[in-house]
């Protein structure tokens, strides 16, 4: 009798279990029935071109997207549609405020001793010079700080030129140094009584574009115009320098436009949840080419990857939001308008991840999850290892727009690219589609993809319980 009972209860256990298990929604059946699908995920991913796509035509319908532009808003509407054509839902703009700046003309010739045209351009930000120009002898840092340590007098009527060098990084560490010069030229040369500022371009390439890029004024400074130079004009008028005095003149006209309408695109595939798993890219562009690398292949691979998602036709356990940063350039405005706007929901975010660092093989499985949650990161890792992607570490940032984010605890992954050439094309007219191979971006919309499904789908949260 009571082996009987027993095997009544265990058999009643059992189909219980399976009954169960029935009822249960797939995302929630099995790890191993996720970790499967996003394998899949990445062999659809490989063999579809619907990331490159995304790119060729945002940057041939719209091309640059300065912030607050026309443009923008043109980019906006683009990416509203392009959601629809997709598929996705809860499509939305959900705009703020931006300060609008624009660049008219922009020149610079040494006078003397050797008269020639130099290849400049101005930075985001910059005031205008008056309409003739300045002109003035032109004194010359290696670096920012040598440009700090000097004394606050006599650079009366000068020009200052820091040409400083950035190191050339797989990752890109070199950029965070270099690009300091951007604000710190023009506010250490007004302090100084100088007349305007020329930075060689925060750049590793040496073709004949200058490099442009947003620069902020400190308060209480007199305000320089500043501008930056090519990499070949940085060493003509350093070997100019070489030989005795150099007066230069700069010319610049520029437009701040005061306060205009900005936006971030967001569209979702909902799940069963409320809880988020946040990807996206930034929709602005600079001018002077057509935003490809930066950042419109950030879009082409994150909504890429979402729309393979998309067609699985499965709804995944929690939403997968979409998000088209607008006005990143210009200071992560859009990405402080989205943490402003969802800071009492941001414990439903589960994680949240940006392409933004151009259109390289992704490489590195960076995390920032707590650490008793380190095992489901070594899970994911083990999908994606066959992409030719390393386990990183777990400082993550997420990328720029991830961060204001991050900062109020919302786990991030960055799934690191290539970025060994991204700073030879970064913010110059050469950021055009040419630039991006299809299998590269390919390969980021399948790592994407599967990583997004996993985040979606498994058991278990990246905090700390």
């Amino acid at each position: 009798m009571k082996i009987l009972q027993l095997r009544n209860i265990l058999l009643g256990c059992v189909l219980g279990g399976f009954l169960s298990l029935l009822a249960t929604p797939l995302s929630y059946a099995s790890d191993e029935a996720v970790y499967k699908e996003a394998k899949s995920l990445i062999k659809k991913g490989l063999a579809s071109d619907v990331g490159f796509e995304i790119v060729e035509s945002l940057t041939t319908e719209i091309g640059p997207r300065l912030a607050g532009s026309e443009a923008e808003a043109r980019a906006r509407s683009w990416g509203e549609g392009k959601f629809r054509e997709l598929g996705f839902s809860n499509i939305r703009t959900e705009p703020f405020l931006v300060k609008h700046w624009e660049r008219k003309f922009e020149q610079a010739q040494i006078i003397s001793p050797y008269p020639q045209n130099l290849v400049i351009t101005a930075l985001g930000g910059s005031i205008s010079t008056p309409p003739d120009g300045v002109t003035g002898e032109v004194v010359s840092f290696p670096t920012l700080q040598d440009l700090k340590d000097a004394p606050v007098k006599g650079l009366e009527g000068k020009i200052v030129f820091v040409d400083e060098y950035m190191t050339r990084t797989q990752g890109g560490s070199g950029y965070g140094i270099a690009v300091r010069k951007r604000s710190g030229a023009a506010n250490e040369a007004g302090k100084r009584g100088a007349i305007a500022a020329l930075i060689r371009s925060v750049g590793t390439d040496h073709h004949r574009f200058a490099h442009t890029g947003q620069m902020t004024y400190e308060d209480d400074v007199t305000k320089v115009p500043v501008a930056a130079l090519s990499a070949p004009d940085a060493d003509q008028l350093q070997r100019a320098l070489l030989k005795g005095t150099v007066e230069v003149n700069v010319v610049l006209d520029v437009i701040s436009q005061g306060e205009a309408i900005s936006g971030n695109v967001i569209a979702e595939i909902p799940g069963e949840t409320d809880e988020i798993v946040l990807i996206g890219g930034h929709l602005d562009s600079w001018d002077l080419g057509t935003g490809a690398i930066d950042d419109g292949a950030g879009i082409g691979i994150t909504v890429g990857a979402a729309k393979l998602i998309l067609d699985l036709n499965k709804t995944p356990r929690r939403t997968i939001r979409i998000v088209m940063f607008g006005s990143e350039e210009v200071g992560l405005i859009g990405a402080k308008a989205y943490a402003k706007k969802y800071r009492d929901r941001l414990d439903k975010h589960i994680v949240g991840a940006e392409s933004d660092f151009g259109a390289g093989r992704i490489w590195k499985f960076d995390t920032n999850f707590a650490q008793e949650k380190l095992f489901l990161a070594e899970s994911m890792h083990k999908v994606l290892e066959p992409l030719g992607i390393g386990r990183g570490d777990n400082n993550a940032s997420g990328g720029p727009d991830i961060g204001p984010l991050r900062e109020l605890g919302v786990p991030a992954v960055t799934l690191k690219q290539n970025g060994w050439d991204y700073f030879d094309y970064h913010h110059t007219a050469d950021d055009t589609l040419d630039k991006i191979d299809k299998s590269d971006i390919a390969q980021n919309v399948a790592a994407y993809a599967a990583f997004v499904w996993m985040a979606a789908n498994l058991n278990g949260h990246f905090r700390k319980d």
